[in-house]
């Protein structure tokens, strides 16, 4: 029987899978763009392919490097967060504890963005070095419930180690690309044309052999066209699976789904753009950041898509409210726009403790 334990240990192996592949596919990616940019002879292929695999490897390292050591205050700081202290917002700080206590993780750093869309995202390279960022926006429009299942969602990403891989994946497709975009701004150099004296006309001319030049030249722009969208879908794939996980492991730290339903459909359906939204890290937030993709995918599965349907998500916890009753509040629902609502209410006189 499938347990917590088991899907996180399965995400666990899944991950360094993950890095193994694209790590391979970036020495793959720069053997060949090296073969089809040298101006070496065919005796020497083997050599040139292993020096452009080796610069891709150097590549991959040093991405790893940083990623590992300084990749969470690095994503931090691209979206203009910075770092609070405990007497800077108390209550806030008791909300990440009780999250911490009942995660059994250390209490992670917390960053503010000055953005009022809500939103937030966890980061790090594992529970001991991690941060919770989250926005003014989300500060001020949910309640203390929903803030602290939000919270939870976070503490489940760092719990699951999804903050380091995330930051690795993001990492290695900016690798991928930047090597994409090098060998596709840099190709025509290995063609030049020639004037040819007897037609008065120039024609092409290759530094090394003709279909030596065509072949690594097509392998190169086919592996340099597909390859960012490979780590693009590869991205993506990853990031929806680990929703769904964290949302149900934040349910069994803060035993409130209805919460945290009611806190995604709030960020959801806010009109708001995070001013810094950007491919490479909208993947880390909670809800895409992006207004427009936000809403595109609201209801519907897309394989272009960051994160989950929310309606689906919402689903998932509507249907593990009933497994955490919660004597405070009652589920409400409403039909509009065939687009369920879930409203906390505070309970009626029948329904206080005695």
């Amino acid at each position: 029987m499938a347990t917590f334990e088991t899907h996180i240990a399965h995400n666990r192996r899944i991950s360094v899978a993950l890095i193994a592949i694209l790590s391979l596919f970036i020495c793959l990616l720069s053997g060949v763009v090296a073969l089809s940019l040298s101006e070496s002879g065919i005796e020497r292929t083997s050599a040139v392919f292993l020096q452009g695999a080796g610069w891709g490897a150097i590549l991959t390292i040093f991405g790893a490097f940083v990623s590992f050591f300084f990749g969470g205050k690095l994503v931090a700081a691209i979206c203009g967060g910075y770092r609070i202290k405990p007497h800077d917002d108390k209550a806030l700080f008791h909300v990440v504890e009780e999250m911490s206590l009942a995660a059994g993780l250390p209490m992670p750093d917390i960053y503010i963005i000055h953005d009022e869309t809500p939103n937030a995202f966890a980061s790090g390279r594992n529970p001991e070095h991690a941060l919770i960022a989250i926005t003014t926006g989300l500060r001020k429009k949910l309640n203390r419930e929903e803030l602290q299942a939000v919270i939870a969602h976070e503490m489940a990403h760092i719990k699951n180690y999804d903050i380091l891989t995330m930051m690795f994946v993001a990492v290695f497709a900016g690798v991928i690309v930047l090597i994409s975009d090098f060998f596709l701004r840099s190709y025509m150099h290995s063609i030049h044309l020639k004037w040819n004296k007897k037609s008065g006309s120039r024609v092409l001319s290759f530094k090394k052999g003709f279909w030596y030049t065509v072949g690594t030249l097509v392998a190169a722009l086919f592996l340099s066209w597909m390859a960012p969208l490979f780590a693009l879908l590869l991205q993506l794939a990853v990031s929806r699976k680990r929703e769904y996980l964290a949302d149900a492991t934040a349910v069994q730290l803060c035993r409130n789904p209805l919460a945290l339903a009611s806190a995604l459909k709030k960020i959801a359906l806010d009109p708001g753009a995070l001013q810094c939204d950007n491919r490479a890290t909208e993947a880390m937030f909670i809800v895409n950041p992006h207004p427009l993709r936000r809403m595109a995918h609201y209801r519907d599965e897309s394989i272009w898509s960051t994160h989950p349907p929310v309606i689906q998500r919402i689903a998932r916890l509507r249907a593990l409210a009933h497994e955490y009753p919660q004597p405070e509040t009652k589920l409400v629902e409403l039909e509009e726009d065939n687009e369920l609502e879930f409203v906390i209410e505070p309970p009626g006189p029948s329904q206080s403790p005695a």
